[in-house]
């Protein structure tokens, strides 16, 4: 039947074969998927392992990646969203309703608490803090449902006693949450800490860094092994219409092969800025799980048997230094870009003021103003110059 060119251009007579051997796979981009016929529609089921209904259920691309980071984390299910927040939120959304209890370390990430804390005051649940250097500082009741992870922590870069934490937590039936980013799977395996069946329910995964690597695309994952927990979390993925698009999951899946490589190169630039940070005057402490004087380095020791770690290393600067001559100081620096996130090519840095954002004693830190280094892809001695630079053109302390 000759058509219209109008409606031959959308029904082409002619189309190319769809699938050949790439180094990269197909790039699927899909709101509607097209049903061969109606058993194709009627005969399928959400909780299939792969269900092409909608362009928000999956596609091919997604599914791959998806696929992919949950081999890279240990685990067996995955889930995509637009961000790792957003991740973090689906969870929190899952598994909490009213008159739960959700315990946080302190030095949780900042977005996921004030999350929290917007759940507490809507719905009644109970949000709890606790010392992630102390295992003591949890103590669920029986209406304990999630606990966050985070290893290290956010900022001040403590490595917690994970194995103990979810030994803990497994005790009192209390779904255990990862927040994985620091580690990306690389570091540790948050599903096997080597004693039989010990393991982490969720691990959450802001993609935006390392797997991304490139500083140009949002995305999150939640990894479980446990079907039935993926299954509640892909029902609320549904219903929440958390989607991501398949240029994006292209471009995270074009940078994983690379991912290990990078990842082990920043860690060891880290370790070299790291030892040169320790013999600067200005600064009183420096933190990162490596550091044999950083709160948790047994416990970093114990879990990460690789010895790796991000390129993330904070300082603390001496008290005499204030915001003014922070300030200065990350005014001062030329290669690092003040910028939130890591994981990128570029060397980052950040300021933050920890009275601001702790809620419990901080025995461990130093008091002064924190500044974090989020190290790139560049050669550390060049990093180096770039803070001894800044060091030497900083505001002075008032008292000299």
């Amino acid at each position: 039947m000759k058509y219209d060119p109008q409606t031959a251009l959308i029904h082409a007579p002619r189309k190319a074969p769809q699938y050949i051997e790439t180094v990269q796979p197909p790039l699927f981009r899909a709101s509607t998927i097209i049903f061969k016929n109606t058993s194709a529609l009627f005969d399928r089921h959400w909780t299939d392992d792969y269900d092409y209904s909608y362009g928000t259920h999956g596609t091919p691309t997604t599914y791959t990646l998806g696929d992919n980071i949950a081999q890279i984390e240990g685990g067996d299910y995955c889930l995509l969203a637009p961000s790792g927040l957003s991740a973090i939120n689906l969870v929190n959304s899952c598994f909490l309703s009213h008159g739960d209890e959700v315990w946080v370390a302190d030095n949780i990430y900042g977005p996921n608490m004030e999350h929290l804390r917007n759940l507490e005051t809507r719905y009644n649940i109970l949000v709890k803090v606790y010392n992630p250097i102390d295992i003591n500082s949890f103590q669920p009741s029986d209406k304990a449902k999630l606990i966050w992870l985070e290893a290290a922590g956010s900022v001040t870069l403590e490595f917690p006693d994970l194995i103990n934490f979810v030994k803990k937590a497994k005790e009192a039936k209390v779904l255990t949450a990862l927040d994985n980013t620091w580690g990306a799977g690389l570091a540790f395996n948050a599903f096997d800490f080597g004693e039989e069946h010990l393991s982490v329910d969720l691990t959450i995964h802001a993609l935006t860094k390392y797997p991304s690597g490139g500083g140009d695309v949002l995305m999150g994952s939640v990894v479980t092994q446990n079907k039935n927990l993926h299954h509640q979390l892909f029902r609320m993925h549904a219903l929440q219409g958390i989607a991501i698009s398949g240029d994006d999951a292209a471009l995270v899946q074009r940078s994983l092969a690379s991912m290990k490589i990078r990842y082990q190169q920043q860690s060891q630039s880290a370790l070299t800025v790291l030892q040169w940070l320790k013999l600067q005057e200005q600064i009183i402490q420096v933190l990162h799980p490596a550091d044999e004087h950083s709160a948790g380095h047994e416990y970093w020791k114990e879990v990460c048997e690789t010895k790796q770690s991000a390129g993330l290393v904070s300082v603390i600067f001496k008290p005499e230094y204030d915001m003014t001559a922070i300030r200065s100081f990350c005014d001062n620096l030329s290669l690092f870009k003040l910028g939130f996130s890591w994981g990128g090519p570029i060397s980052l840095v950040m300021l933050y003021n920890l009275s601001e954002m702790r809620r419990l004693p901080q025995q461990h830190l130093q008091h002064g103003l924190l500044v974090r280094f989020c190290i790139g892809l560049e050669k550390p001695e060049d990093l180096i110059q770039d803070i001894a630079n800044a060091l030497e053109k900083m505001n002075k302390p008032q008292s000299q």
